[in-house]
């Protein structure tokens, strides 16, 4: 992470599962970009020809290493897929990979996410929401910061991050001049400054998206998206624009 988001200007990443969300997030002024797909489930690996495409983004450009929907405990066959998929994040010229994992016990798997950090040697990373699932989010953080991510995407826990500001302001805390956190789920442009409020939140992860436009006959023949949200250029540029006039 950059002084910049420590100690100046405060910094919006976008997720984007699209190229037209790309375009939009770009448009809007993000300083940088998650890239998913499948953001209706949550958000999954991009595909290489969208990494290769987002890399000729002007901003940084973060890949999603999640290789399917549901929980963050992996088996050892996706564990090399994601391994896999780190390289083709790095062949196709990204800035960082956005991993996580969890074990049976209900903390970070230490072994696995050693592995993915290998793997990303010199790629910017981001510790995902595998956080918002364990028993003990301090460890967790804890253990990031062994690692040496440079930040935490989380919604301190709970399913909207307005409903985890306590844990948010702690996790700034404990963290503070060692690893930013960076709160995600339910960001918009009219919570921003609740969040840059707390003392060492710099950066805020946002969809900025809006409900698309019907997709009716795509439904019928089975080939609608399961989230028709799109990004919405006016609203990362609202919600940049709010942050940059939150006070220091």
């Amino acid at each position: 992470m950059t002084s910049e988001g420590y100690f100046g200007k405060p910094l919006l990443e976008v997720c984007v599962d699209d190229v037209a969300g790309l375009d939009a997030a770009i448009a809007g002024g993000a300083d940088r970009i998650e890239l998913c797909s499948a953001l209706g489930s949550g958000g999954l690996t991009p595909s290489r020809g969208f990494m290769a495409i987002a890399a000729q983004a002007p901003v940084p450009v973060n890949a999603l290493i999640r290789p399917r929907a549901g929980g963050f405990t992996y088996s050892e066959t996706e564990v090399s897929l994601m391994e896999a998929d780190i390289a083709a994040a790095r062949e196709a010229g990204l800035a960082g990979v956005v991993i996580g994992a969890t074990n049976s016990k209900g903390a970070l798997n230490p072994l696995v996410i050693a592995r993915l950090v290998k793997a990303a040697q010199g790629l910017d990373l981001t510790l995902h929401r595998a956080i918002d699932v364990v028993e003990d989010i301090d460890a967790a953080l804890d253990l990031a910061i062994e690692f040496r991510f440079s930040r935490i995407l989380t919604s301190g826990g709970a399913r909207h991050a307005e409903e985890g500001i306590s844990t948010l302001a702690r996790l700034a805390q404990r963290g503070s001049g060692r690893i930013s956190i960076m709160p995600g789920g339910g960001v918009r442009p009219d919570n921003a400054a609740l969040f840059l409020a707390l003392p060492g939140i710099r950066e805020l992860h946002a969809s900025c998206s809006q409900e698309g436009p019907s997709e009716r006959r795509l439904a019928e023949l089975g080939f609608s998206a399961q989230n028709t949200r799109r990004t919405d250029a006016e609203t990362v540029r609202a919600l940049k624009s709010r942050m940059l006039a939150t006070p220091d």
